[in-house]
């Protein structure tokens, strides 16, 4: 059985329509006449230009361009494509392919990076399988269902399109509030996509002090800089195969998003101090609860590492914008609270639950979870009144944390992080921080940090 009999292309009644963009006649006629003998229903378009004109009107199910065109080339077509339509499916195709460019076509949303001469069979297999979103429909739904908790209408909008997103290697900015779960989003799409045996890297771009996190994303060579007697790979190589979760990339300082904007064109870092760049394969999400095109207006964050990120931008609801989803959450944290504490599950009383769904909420899922801890772990009964359900959304604040508590948690970052830059080494990490040694170990003894704990890491 040949590739065309074994899957047709028609599906309900209805021709799929594929858009050609080429600016070389013979192959607009050749790809034609494997697509139409497959039964696809053909539209060209001979410039980049052309083929923006011709969408609206065609409205393709796919698209097959060239990537080397006079006037705009074929990357930046399937940039202006996925702005406004993001999911649809893109095959390029390239007679001069070159590494950083398949790599750019990869996290810019392509379906698959062809070399001309592409075989009939080739491409018809690549078109198959971008039609299909290229992934496990089963195990995608599998993977969302474990990780998110929703009957609402918004969440289902978008675990829908995170669901499409999670089958392809394009890049995603997740915004929203604090503690609306953006990182367990991010999750879910890793674990759903082909990179899920790889590793899932998180950082915190606002956690870490401007002067560490360069080396602490990209690494850094031994004696880069004082205190450096040890290589450090950085976060880009550890995530090398899976995916580098962003978050709060809004607070990245100026001069760091330049840089990170570099490696993001063509996926090569160099570690600080070094003269090598290393090319790495990892899929970048990102999350902010800030305003990116106020920082955008505000000359505080660049255009065009805004432009790069967000290829597809999911936005996650306040729970005060799910209510309907609150009972779930309720029940759910409940369950989670009687197995990690090896206790009979309690309920919450009618009316109790009634409280829980009509709170405002500004500290989201977050607080929620605080709230049925709290009210779990006090109850000594099998059933939550609703004055103990009052009593804790007094007690149970949101995380918004006062001026003390801000600069206790981020000193205690910052310790954290020249620890583990220099394995541990107290003299070492007491001159990067500008202290002496008494005074350091005054530190991470009033943050209860054991030095020694970063003694074991591997430096490779």
């Amino acid at each position: 059985m040949n590739l065309q009999e074994k899957e047709p292309a028609l599906s309900a009644g209805q021709q799929i329509r594929v858009l050609i963009v080429d600016d070389d006649p013979e192959i607009h006629t050749l790809v034609c006449a494997w697509l139409q003998r497959a039964g696809y229903s053909v539209e060209a378009a001979a410039s980049g230009a052309e083929a923006l004109r011709r969408i609206s009107m065609v409205r393709p199910d796919l698209i097959i361009t060239d990537l080397k065109m006079d006037g705009m080339n074929g990357l930046d077509l399937l940039g202006e494509v996925h702005r406004s339509n993001p999911l649809l499916p893109i095959i390029l195709l390239s007679g001069q392919a070159q590494i950083p460019d398949a790599v750019r076509a990869t996290h810019l949303g392509s379906s698959a990076f062809l070399v001309k001469p592409a075989q009939e069979a080739e491409l018809l297999s690549a078109v198959q399988r971008a039609l299909r979103l290229s992934g496990d429909r089963d195990n995608v739904r599998r993977v969302f269902a474990e990780s998110l908790t929703y009957r609402s209408e918004c969440m289902a909008r978008l675990v829908e399109t995170a669901e499409l997103v999670a089958a392809t290697d394009v890049t995603v900015l997740i915004s929203g509030a604090t503690g609306t779960g953006k990182e367990v989003l991010a999750k879910a799409i890793h674990r759903a996509g082909s990179r899920r045996d790889a590793p899932f890297v998180a950082v915190n771009c606002g956690a870490i002090p401007e002067q560490l996190l360069e080396s602490e994303l990209f690494g850094h060579e031994k004696g880069a800089f004082t205190g450096a007697h040890v290589r450090h790979e950085g976060l880009f190589k550890a995530a090398d195969g899976g995916t580098l979760f962003l978050d709060e990339i809004g607070d990245m300082p100026l001069t760091l998003q330049a840089k990170l904007l570099r490696v993001l064109q063509d996926f090569v870092v160099r570690p600080v101090g070094s003269v090598k760049s290393h090319a790495v394969n990892v899929r970048i999400i990102s999350a902010t609860h800030r305003d990116l095109d106020q920082l955008v207006a505000e000359q505080e964050f660049r255009a065009d590492l805004f432009y790069r990120l967000r290829v597809v931008p999911l936005a996650m609801p306040t729970l005060a914008e799910r209510r309907e989803d609150i009972p779930l959450l309720v029940a759910m944290f409940l369950q989670q609270f009687a197995r990690r504490n090896n206790v009979e599950l309690k309920r919450m009383a009618p009316e109790a639950l009634e409280a829980l769904v009509a709170a405002p909420w500004p500290g989201n899922i977050r607080q929620l979870n605080n709230v049925v801890d709290m009210c779990a772990t006090l109850c000594k009964t099998g059933i939550i009144p609703i004055s103990m359900v009052r009593s804790a959304l007094q007690d149970v604040q949101p995380d918004l944390q006062t001026l003390k508590e801000a600069k206790h948690a981020f000193e205690r970052n910052y310790l954290v992080t020249v620890l583990r830059l220099t394995h541990g080494h107290v003299a070492n990490a007491a001159r990067i921080a500008g202290r002496n040694r008494t005074e350091f170990y005054k530190l991470l003894s009033m943050h209860g940090i054991e030095p020694t704990a970063f003694r074991g890491e591997n430096v490779d």
